[in-house]
């Protein structure tokens, strides 16, 4: 049906709110309310829940309901990602309220016939707090000092199903910029709000519009950049995968006040269900009138068109990534003139990432003020963290500008993991920077994070703990940019490779202190005149971790000893006087360099010595042999 009017969304949102009605239910007392005509049993779709079996937890749910006849009043869903990676697969009922963690196929019977059967909640997949041993079956303490905005539909709503989206304040953004309000005014309220790129610059979204609108052509473009590359980084996948729609809708919001009648999604092509669903949200857009010509009713008309990357990390900078959706090689451009001048086919363009894009429509709907009032002074609204590593809560977290990164990491994310000791939290994926425990209170903007030598970058926030060598670190985010450096300019393409050269010679045990003030001269170099984003920020996991975890670098320099023991050439395999005589070490060592007779100390020849640790594996009853 062909949506041809305001009065016309407005009825079928009427229409649809009935879809959601159960899940907008959410009954304190919990399992006190069981007898609902009708309830909602989401399973979470997001990607780490589907590879441990979440789509398998739906069918057999739907089995057992149609066995029992129950089909008719419980529904179940696979929404997008709820977040809690950690404890997945997870499902919610609603309206009961009831959450339940690391859900397998064997407990769907179990689910049926003593939630939906005798009204009883199933304690034992509870969350339960590792330290009180108390169980949640709502307010889940990963969720509290959480706010979600961009993932506001993730995990809410059917991704695939239009009406919900609608029902869900759908598109009513855009008709409110299509019908009451002027391009300029649209522009007006993203500069007032604060937004800010969600990409990594943080460049004033408003701003980045104004410019493009202003920019004199016959024909501007829309770009959304969901191109990515970031090791550990799922931010922008899990909003493609939850709520496409708030994509779309933000693209259209984008065209209107830029004047611009194309748009295209530039998606990595290793994001299957993302462009499955992505391709089902255009259709649907387009049956309904909320693509193509006269939007509306309107005089505004728009298409957009799916691109895919092949998974070059340069292409998430804006003119490699233009150059690869005209079918050149994903290389930078010399800026300026900026995309928004001189951008797609010769035309001003206007490039935003997916978090970028996700937050316009409840700013357009709630006004400039309720956005920037979220956050700190200079950085507004929230942000999307990818939380991994060495952390008990891993998993999707959204907070408002300002917590800090002691909030996420223990009150969020649970603390370490086995109680070990925290040491740095990696933030901007490769290109970011190591921050240290003394920086655990720092409030987690654009500004702060550059003060202390890292990035927000796209939401990449990995954890390390005293089990990690800094230098490692270093070398294995400088690994990643080297190999993905597109080539065009020396000082990322031999760069970047010569310090990976230098890194890997501190790590053999082979390094001078000559070498970490060359290593450093260098970064500046590369950081002064690398031709695009990738290559000047390359340096920074060296310049954080040389500035931090200086001691590191001089341990495996001057004392040839890697302090967490990760550094193979620098490992050095004892066998000590608790040493039995039983050979069993003997008989596992594979280049065969242990000696020594029945019942009496073995010796290990350090210079056939691979260092696999396979010795001490097998003697870790007796504990004989140590690691240093």
């Amino acid at each position: 049906m062909k949506l041809k009017s305001i009065d016309a969304l407005n009825e079928l949102q009427a229409q649809s709110l009935k879809l959601l009605e159960t899940r907008r239910i959410m009954d304190s007392a919990g399992s006190e309310k069981t007898q609902g005509p009708v309830r909602h049993v989401m399973v979470c779709g997001g990607p780490g829940c589907h590879s441990s079996g979440s789509p398998g937890i739906a069918q057999r749910l739907e089995e057992e309901l149609n066995r029992l006849e129950l089909s008719e009043q419980i529904k179940v869903f696979q929404p997008g990602c709820f977040g809690f990676c950690e404890k997945g697969p997870m499902i919610q009922i609603f309206p009961d309220n009831v959450t339940y963690c690391e859900v397998s196929s064997e407990d769907v019977t179990t689910i049926v016939e003593e939630h939906f059967l005798q009204g009883k909640i199933v304690e034992h997949l509870l969350f339960m707090d590792p330290e009180t041993k108390e169980r949640f079956a709502q307010s889940i303490p990963f969720y509290n000092g959480q706010l979600r905005i961009a993932l506001r539909n993730v995990g809410y709503i059917a991704p695939e199903n239009i009406l919900e989206y609608i029902a869900a304040d759908g598109y009513q953004a855009l008709s409110k910029v299509l019908f009451s309000m002027k391009p300029f005014e649209v522009i007006d309220v993203l500069k007032q709000s604060g937004l800010r790129g969600r990409g990594g610059a943080g460049f004033p979204t408003g701003s980045k519009w104004e410019f493009t609108r202003k920019s004199p052509a016959d024909q501007r473009y829309i770009i959304c950049n969901a191109d990515e590359g970031d090791p550990g980084a799922f931010m922008d996948r899990s909003v493609l995968e939850g709520d496409p729609h708030s994509v779309l809708e933000a693209m259209l919001i984008a065209g209107a006040a830029i004047g611009a009648s194309e748009g295209y999604i530039y998606v990595r092509a290793e994001y299957p269900a993302a462009i499955h669903r992505l391709k089902i949200a255009i259709e649907q857009a387009r049956e309904y009138g909320l693509l193509g010509k006269g939007i509306l009713g309107s005089d505004f008309s728009f298409e957009i068109e799916l691109k895919y990357g092949a998974g070059a990390f340069v292409c998430g900078e804006e003119t490699a990534l233009i150059h690869s959706i005209e079918g050149a090689r994903g290389e930078p451009s010399v800026k300026p003139p900026f995309p928004a001048q001189k951008g797609l086919w010769g035309k001003p363009t206007c490039v935003n990432n997916v978090e970028t894009l996700a937050n316009i429509p409840p700013i357009i709907l709630k006004g400039a003020e309720w956005f920037s009032n979220i956050g700190t002074e200079k950085s507004k609204g929230t942000k999307v963290f990818a939380l991994a590593g060495k952390v008990n809560n891993v998993g999707l977290v959204e907070v408002p500008m300002g917590t800090t990164l002691r909030q996420i990491i223990f009150d969020i994310g649970g603390g370490i993991k086995q109680h070990k000791t925290f040491k740095a939290a990696q933030t901007g994926g490769p290109s970011g920077g190591c921050i240290p425990t003394k920086y655990l209170d720092s409030p987690i903007d654009y500004e702060s994070l550059a003060a202390i030598g890292s990035m927000m970058g796209s939401g990449g926030l990995i954890v390390l703990d005293e089990d990690d060598c800094m230098v490692n670190i270093a070398k294995y985010f400088l690994e990643f940019t080297m190999d993905e450096s597109c080539g065009r300019c020396t000082a990322c393409r031999v760069g970047t490779k010569r310090l990976h050269e230098i890194l890997e010679k501190i790590t053999d045990g082979k390094g001078t202190l000559e070498d970490l003030d060359n290593m450093e001269r260098l970064c500046h170099i590369i950081k002064d005149t690398a031709l695009c984003g990738l290559g000047q920020s390359a340096p920074n996991p060296i310049l954080s971790t040389l500035k931090y975890f200086r001691e590191e670098y001089i341990a495996h320099v001057v004392d040839k000893t890697c302090p967490a023991g990760v550094c193979k050439s620098l490992l050095k395999y004892e066998i000590t006087d608790k040493c039995v005589g039983c050979s069993l070490c003997v008989k596992k060592c594979p280049m065969h360099c242990i000696t020594g007779t029945t019942k009496k100390r073995h010796v290990i020849d350090q210079e056939r010595c691979l260092k696999c640790g396979a010795c001490m594996e097998q003697c870790r009853v007796v504990g004989a042999i140590i690691c240093h």
